[in-house]
């Protein structure tokens, strides 16, 4: 029998967004685990805030709206705004009700630099990587490290030279957005700076590929789980990534010998000498010439292990730029860059632990 094709709207509803979720939909390991993480940081967020006044925005709902921005690669917060008015998993991920009303998307832009100054997506990074430390999910011997380009959010035409004066030739049509002709002219970061964000930098991953405005994201990767257990955002430059792998190889806890595998970036005497200073085995993959690994460290067991697994480091920036929209950022300066990569990575470790939660369950 034909059912009648009537349209009516209930009064009252007697189901919560939590009843419309699956019991085994992914996110609600997600949200178990960034609770577990706001409820540590509930001090953190009690110091960011005046002890009178109007009541804001609860910090944790901000938080975990950032989070579905990233897990559903959301371009922007008013897209976000739109769906969590009508989307229930996501109503239900934040902390709303049904009959609560969202709030204005200018409300990240304000609080946004409140949560860069209290470093709160930083701990907030921290404490997930804690909770899989908790799981037994992490090595504390073997790592990976790897760095990659993020676009920067400036026009190429932003990048005019220091002392001033035209970047090139126009073609002389109306509106803002002329034509340039960059041919015949040389261009570099030492001339020039982007007059939009002036900490991108022109860079290019390798020889004969395409320079843009970039940054520069770096991962320290556990060889275990294939997990981010240390990140850092630099400007770009030829010297980026040795650097920051030393950086975050010394924050690794401990004094025991951890072994490290890189790329053929990372082969120079200067980032092989100073590994092994921290007692880090560099299992650096070799140049064909003048490389500063030796025989000994290539013939071992453990470096062919380490070669074969750091090519997993490639997932997390895969996920990063894809799922995460990270492949150009959204903000400018090197600090709200570096905030939203900390996010992407803390998102990234937080899908990561769950499908492997998952798996164990099995």
């Amino acid at each position: 029998m034909r059912g009648a094709n009537q349209e009516q709207d209930y009064i009252f509803s007697y189901h919560s967004p939590a009843d419309r979720v699956p019991s085994d939909h992914p996110l609600r390991m997600v949200k178990e685990m960034a609770n577990r993480a706001l409820k540590e940081l509930s001090a953190d967020f009690s110091r960011m805030y005046a002890a009178t006044g109007r009541p804001s925005i609860p910090p944790e709902k901000l938080m975990r709206a950032l989070l579905l921005q990233v897990l559903y690669s959301i371009r922007s917060e008013r897209l976000l705004m739109e769906e969590l008015n009508y989307n229930l998993l996501f109503r239900w991920f934040v902390g709303l009700s049904m009959e609560d009303e969202v709030w204005d998307h200018s409300t990240f832009s304000k609080n946004r630099d409140r949560l860069l100054n209290a470093d709160i997506v930083a701990k907030f990074f921290v404490q997930i990587r804690e909770q899989a430390r908790a799981q037994g999910l992490l090595s504390d011997e073997h790592f990976t490290v790897d760095g990659t380009l993020i676009e920067a959010w400036t026009s190429q035409k932003s990048f005019q030279p220091k002392e001033g004066g035209p970047s090139g030739p126009t073609s002389g049509g109306d509106g803002r957005n002329e034509d340039v002709d960059y041919r015949g002219q040389k261009r570099s970061n030492e001339t020039h700076a982007s007059t939009t964000d002036p900490d991108a930098r022109l860079s290019k991953k390798s020889h004969g590929g395409e320079a843009r405005l970039s940054y520069m994201g770096h991962v320290l990767m556990e060889n275990r789980s294939g997990l981010v257990v240390e990140h850092h955002l630099s400007i770009s430059s030829g010297t980026a990534e040795p650097e920051a792998a030393v950086e975050m190889v010394k924050e690794i806890p401990g004094n025991y010998r951890i072994t490290v595998g890189m790329d053929k970036g990372y082969d120079r005497t200067s980032c092989v000498k100073e590994m092994r200073q921290l007692n880090a085995t560099p299992h650096v993959a070799q140049r064909k010439i003048h490389s500063a690994v030796d025989g000994r460290t290539v013939r071992s067991q453990g470096y062919l292990i380490s070669q074969r697994v750091r090519k997993r480091v490639e997932e997390i920036f895969g996920w990063m730029k894809t799922v995460g929209g990270y492949r150009k950022t959204r903000f400018r300066g090197v600090d709200r860059v570096g905030w939203g990569f900390t996010l992407a990575m803390a998102a990234y470790n937080m899908v990561r632990i769950r499908n492997l939660m998952a798996q164990a369950a099995v």
